[in-house]
């Protein structure tokens, strides 16, 4: 009698310390269930701060922690928003200090009875404006979630021209910069640099675009700028946009910046654990 109890108190010892499984005879865990589990109660986890039982409360899921740590009970929720009004969704703003620069045979020809402007024209891709160049730091990708939005971009950057002081009167470069998504124009501005009485004029060029309602999914934002015309003895100068051509400017200072705000009528959410 001593042996056989002896026996089962080891095969209980034995039971109570290692794996068991459910539908495998090869257990991972302390409890290995290979199938649905049904639950008709409740599930209690250890909270580490009190040594007590946590059974959670409403609508909470449990969240590991990691190896070695008790999992926890956390709130899963959805941001509150108003029906059919705007929200950012989407911001960020990128930087580029190489930026681009023109001689005077990079212009684009003139057509004769035709106006600078001509060509400019929404949408036009940028394929069909031979005479830009992009700034590549500025090109970036953005995100759309929904079918209802409104993207905003401001761009800024420092124009410079190495003319020398006192020029022949009238002395000036005209010059154009463009927002594109997807390589398609979205917005344009067009400005003048012009000669002083001091070396080295340079501007500083703002320029603001929106479009609306964007397909849902990835697009890219790019900046081009283009030099359309000069004047005087501003055919022997480079000008450079996002860059300098004399050190009286330097990197830092001349570099260009794109800000992107994208604002949705939500549709898709990220939902949010806290």
């Amino acid at each position: 009698m001593k042996n056989i109890l002896s026996t089962l108190f080891l095969t209980a010892g034995m039971m109570l310390s290692a794996q068991v499984g459910i539908n495998t005879e090869s257990p991972k865990a302390k409890l290995d269930v290979n199938g649905d589990l049904n639950l008709r109660d409740r599930i209690a986890v250890l909270d580490a701060t009190d040594n007590s039982l946590s059974f959670g409360n409403n609508d909470q899921l449990l969240v590991s922690q990691g190896e070695g740590y008790a999992p926890i009970w956390k709130t899963l929720r959805i941001p509150e928003y108003e029906p059919n009004k705007f929200y950012l969704i989407f911001n960020n703003s990128f930087s580029d200090k190489v930026g681009v620069d023109f001689t005077n045979s990079e212009q684009p020809p003139v057509v004769s009875g035709t106006g600078k402007a001509a060509a400019f024209v929404k949408g036009t891709d940028f394929s069909n404006l031979t005479a830009f160049k992009k700034i590549n730091g500025l090109s970036q990708k953005i995100q759309v979630f929904s079918t209802e939005s409104k993207a905003y971009f401001q761009f800024e950057t420092v124009v410079q021209a190495n003319f020398t002081s006192n020029g022949t009167p009238d002395t000036s470069i005209d010059y154009a910069c463009g927002i594109f998504v997807d390589d398609k124009l979205i917005s344009l501005r067009q400005n003048n640099l012009k000669a002083s009485s001091a070396q080295f004029t340079f501007l500083t060029h703002n320029q603001i675009g929106m479009v609306a309602n964007l397909t849902k999914g990835e697009h890219i934002v790019s900046v081009g700028c283009s030099r359309l015309t000069s004047y005087g003895d501003a055919s022997n100068r480079k000008l450079a946009i996002g860059t300098n051509t004399s050190t009286n400017l330097n990197s830092f200072i001349a570099q260009s910046s794109l800000k992107v705000d994208v604002y949705e009528i939500p549709q898709v959410f990220n939902t949010i654990i806290k």
